[in-house]
């Protein structure tokens, strides 16, 4: 496959009262042609940055980017006509309707009026197409910013939180219409916070945090990668769970206490933990490999796993590793 956009090592600084932040640290991120492809961050790491940087809305402060082979934002007049993209919260005029609205986008970019209502149909606005945007819920609207991305049938399509406002029957159809795109080649770029359906949809993902990545690949490297390696058991009797924990200590397992289980980690073949607890008189009902999933891996990657009693500040999560140098998205 060939890369639809490549980021290596794009910075961006801002200046205040306040002193020097770096919303983009030497960022790098490689999509391929057809994915769909999750752009993940906490709040502040500088995902919204990234994007508004592509698309020419800010100047970098350095690194290099390209769109369809095209290096931005130089050749960005070039491409632009191939990228739909919405950023941040869409607006419109409120007392236009929904079919005026892509009416005049359509005309305004040179877009076959038809389109207009193929869009209505993608998003499910069909019916609702006359109304004015002003009775519209925020759903709705989200719906509207979509149609209004795909007017020019683009080969890159971003989108920044395309769910925002959505019901859940909203949420799978964003995610179906999305995967029908890529497979007919729309390469797709989704920025989101619902982790569940990053891991549902995506083929591949960058996760960022303090400006810089700290992991790439496709969904199921990425948590290969970061499987933990440990059990969950179960025992037939739970007040048997302290004596079960100190026995599998006793053998170098690492071992947390739950209420009704024990995760344990640090042993090399479970059945050490059976016998172990056999050899006990502690009897076991249940031995299970905990499955990782992205959210975790999220929390994990970027600090910003809830602490009990601490309540978290923007900008508060880990510091990402160094990149080393040399090819895009290294």
């Amino acid at each position: 496959m060939s890369a639809v956009l490549e980021i290596q090592g794009l910075e961006k600084t801002y200046r205040s009262r306040k002193g020097v932040r770096k919303a983009l640290d030497g960022f790098d991120m490689v999509v391929e042609a057809g994915q769909v492809h999750g752009f993940l961050g906490p709040n502040g790491s500088g995902k919204t940055t990234t994007l508004r940087t592509l698309l020419g809305l800010i100047k970098p402060n350095g690194g290099r980017m390209s769109i369809l082979g095209r290096e931005v934002p130089q050749a960005l007049p070039e491409v632009i006509g191939a990228i739909g993209a919405i950023v941040e919260s869409p607006q419109f005029f409120a007392n236009f309707t929904a079919q005026e609205t892509l009416s005049l986008l359509a005309e305004a970019g040179g877009v076959d009026q038809a389109r207009v209502t193929e869009v209505f149909e993608l998003v499910g606005l069909r019916d609702r197409a006359k109304d004015r945007v002003k009775t519209y819920s925020l759903g709705m609207k989200q719906r509207l910013a979509v149609a209004s991305a795909l007017l020019k049938n683009p080969t890159l399509l971003i989108l920044d939180e395309p769910a925002n406002g959505l019901d859940p029957g909203g949420i799978r159809e964003m995610r179906t219409l999305m995967r029908n795109l890529a497979d007919v080649g729309m390469t797709v770029v989704v920025s989101s916070h619902i982790l569940g359906e990053i891991q549902l949809i995506c083929d591949s993902v960058t996760i960022i945090s303090a400006g810089r990545r700290v992991a790439a690949g496709t969904v199921a490297d990425v948590l290969a990668q970061h499987q933990a390696a440990s059990v969950r058991v179960r025992v037939e009797s739970p007040g048997d769970l302290a004596a079960a924990a100190d026995t599998l200590r006793e053998i170098g397992a690492q071992v947390v206490v739950e209420p009704d289980h024990l995760l344990v980690s640090g042993v090399a073949q479970p059945g050490a933990i059976t016998r172990a607890l056999a050899a006990g008189d502690v009897f076991v009902s249940e031995l299970a490999p905990v499955a990782v999933d992205l959210e975790s891996v999220f929390l994990e990657l970027t600090g910003t796993t809830p602490v009990e009693g601490v309540y978290r500040q923007i900008d508060e999560s880990v510091t990402a590793p160094a990149t080393p140098n040399g090819g895009w998205g290294q």
